[in-house]
């Protein structure tokens, strides 16, 4: 199990975290794009608690610490999860799936929305971790970037597979494996997030796109391009139409699509690189194409007829929010059985056709038509196998190159 060491971030890398919270997947709405996240408030304290100053090494606890198991005689699971990431009925009040895992299994669900980001959350729970203690919660959701670093510093407890029927039988084939757990050891997907190249017909005007290099050649479309402050986003799919793979790219591979976009930023093709504030932008027509969040298209389709997207020849990039269970949880069995739960037809479809995310579990689609037919009809939401093929993810970092690939990257973006 890596050793862990406190955090030092680059001058890059806390840019890089600013303009995520500032704007990037942590200030999307997960359930509407009026309603902002609470993300932003949160940099400063959120970057300040990454110091890491006075925090034991993770030498002193193992990986996968579990406290006694209490989940047979106390009846509930602690769920802390993002803003906006669940279902919720008319009123506001309450969460129908959670409802209805209760009055089956009997056990309640204390559930929080308190990840308004990545970054800001590892400093919540950072402390307790590292120091081989119980952080109050069963069950988290974090990005695999982070979930990765959780798993190689041991902080979270390999899941029992007996506990997952549904989830073994129903995980979609594209999740099943990725590099920083592989056959899904620790973690679970609660949903996938997919970055496609999106456009505004009206203002193309008939101009043709299918690939990220038609967003960055075609002289029509000069300073009518976005691309997202997201580095594994934007770098990914540009990795991608240069025929590399972003799950095995090298440095110099890196470098020659940095070089790539550079010249594109250097003759005005792209007219700047956005977080999730590139929607208005798309609707109105000043962003005639841009690489964008499937999750904003799903929504904006809904209001605008002139927005849709492309699924490039060369593939796109997916990358998911998953569910773990962290060291020293007190409700282990209830966590796994409240995981298990979103993984069998029904509660994965009334979930997915709140928060309109790519479900990760196979065999909804019929479950979802009942609810909502455009929805189990669309790719974005229910990839086809197709549209699954095409799928890459951003390989895993370490420390290093996520140090050098950041600050490259914030050269080019200004930041």
């Amino acid at each position: 199990m890596e050793q862990y060491e406190p955090d030092r971030l680059s001058p890059a890398q806390v840019a890089a975290m600013r303009r995520s919270f500032r704007n990037g997947r942590a200030a999307l709405s997960r359930r509407s794009l009026l309603r902002a996240s609470a993300g932003g408030a949160l940099a400063v304290g959120g970057l300040g608690a990454l110091s890491g100053c006075g925090i034991p090494a993770a030498g002193q606890t193992q990986g996968g610490v579990s406290a006694e198991d209490h989940s047979a005689k106390e009846k509930t699971i602690n769920f802390s999860n993002w803003t906006e990431y669940m279902d919720v009925d008319d009123s506001g009040k309450h969460h129908p799936t959670l409802d209805a895992f209760t009055k089956r299994s009997g056990i309640s669900v204390k559930y929080t929305e308190d990840i308004n980001d990545n970054v800001e959350f590892f400093g919540k729970i950072k402390p307790q971790l590292a120091a081989g203690q119980d952080t109050g919660r069963d069950l988290i959701v974090v990005t695999d970037w982070l979930a990765a670093r959780l798993i190689r510093f041991g902080w979270v407890q390999k899941l029992n597979a007996s506990n997952l029927p549904h989830a073994y039988a129903n995980l979609s084939a594209q999740f099943r494996s990725p590099d920083w757990d592989p056959g899904r050891a620790y973690s679970y997907p609660w949903q996938g997030i997919s970055t496609v190249v999106a456009f505004n017909k009206k203002a193309l005007n008939g101009i043709e796109v299918k690939s990220v290099s038609d967003l960055l050649d075609n002289p029509k479309l000069k300073g009518r391009v976005g691309f997202l402050s997201e580095m594994r986003d934007s770098m990914g799919m540009t990795l991608l139409d240069m025929g590399k793979d972003p799950e095995k790219f090298t440095d110099d591979d890196f470098d020659a699509a940095i070089a790539r976009l550079q010249k594109a930023v250097d003759k005005g093709q792209i007219r700047r690189f956005t977080g999730n504030d590139y929607t208005s932008d798309l609707t109105k027509g000043d962003l005639a194409a841009c690489v964008a969040w499937a999750g904003d298209i799903v929504q904006l389709k809904a209001d605008s007829p002139d927005v849709d997207f492309i699924i490039p020849d060369s593939g796109y990039l997916t990358s998911t929010d998953n569910m773990l269970i962290p060291n020293k949880a007190r409700h282990k069995m209830n966590a796994e059985r409240l995981m298990d739960f979103y993984y069998e037809p029904g509660p994965a479809a009334q979930l997915a056709a709140y928060i309109n995310y790519v479900c990760p579990v196979d065999g909804v689609k019929d479950e979802l038509a009942k609810i909502d037919k455009s929805a189990a009809d669309n790719p974005l939401i229910l990839p086809d196998k197709a549209m699954a093929a095409k799928s890459h993810a951003f390989r895993s970092l370490t420390q290093k190159e996520e140090t050098a690939y950041e600050e490259k990257f914030a050269k080019l973006t200004g930041a």
